[in-house]
């Protein structure tokens, strides 16, 4: 079953920091865009960073502009999100999500695929 895996979530108080792992298999890692999102219980899922499967341009939400860094190792298939200044409102479960194109011969296929989410907690 292809799906990232999140990693690195916890418990933090407020102003510290944490770093998320998403490790990748199963798929092109180089080919997918790569986007963590953030859910709290009863919430729609919002986007809290993404990067691009080539170029490196990177997109933030207004939330965690300055305080968020995204940034992806092609080989080592992973995605890091290092979380500084965090903050209560912060607190969430964190989702890995990739998009990309597969290519067999002269056919392409695109794929979406969803990690299973690492929760993080900022409380004092």
């Amino acid at each position: 079953h292809v799906q990232p895996v999140e990693s690195g979530g916890g418990l933090v108080q407020p102003g510290g920091s944490l770093r998320l792992f998403c490790a990748a298999s199963g798929f092109t890692f180089s080919r997918f865009a790569m986007s963590l999102y953030r859910a709290v219980r009863g919430q729609e899922r919002e986007l809290v960073a993404g990067i691009a499967s080539v170029g490196g341009g990177t997109n933030y939400a207004d939330s965690v502009k300055v305080r968020f860094t995204i940034s992806r190792d092609n080989y080592q298939n992973t995605v890091y999100l290092q979380m500084n200044i965090l903050k209560p409102e912060d607190t969430a479960v964190y989702y890995c999500y990739a998009i990309g194109t597969e290519y067999s011969g002269s056919y392409a296929y695109s794929y979406d695929y969803w990690g299973q989410g690492t929760q993080v907690t900022v409380s004092s």
